[in-house]
């Protein structure tokens, strides 16, 4: 089970940190990946990680503005926000990858969180 947190409204500009935290033991062994989704739209890649960190992805539309990250320990993906625009706002899902490799298509997660609400006013 994948929980999200963190969502929430905010300026343009501003920043928020999303949490995703798994439940049973398998989550170090396995990449993570954040999605979002706006109304009307397609599902849509934002950043993805390996098991052990050690490569990160992201989309062409939040490089440089969001940074993904993880603590096995304590079996939780974050994804720092910052410098926010209108257009990111949507319903972000966090997913566990079917392996430990850093991938993108939305066929390469299986296990998906319910999502968490992120919206930025102008």
């Amino acid at each position: 089970q994948l929980v999200e947190s963190g969502g929430g409204s905010v300026q343009s500009g501003g920043s928020l940190r999303l949490s995703c935290t798994a439940s049973g033991d398998s989550f170090k062994s396995y990449s993570m990946g954040w999605f979002r989704q706006a109304a009307g739209k397609e599902r849509e890649f934002v950043a993805g990680i390996s098991w052990i960190a050690d490569t990160t992805s992201y989309g062409s539309s939040v490089q440089g503005r969001f940074t993904i990250s993880r603590d096995n320990a304590k079996n939780t993906v974050y994804l720092q926000m910052n410098s926010l625009k209108p257009e990111d706002s949507a319903v972000y899902y966090c997913a566990r990858g079917i392996g430990p490799a850093t991938t993108r298509g939305n066929g390469q997660y299986n296990y998906w969180g319910q999502g968490t609400q992120v919206t930025v006013s102008s």
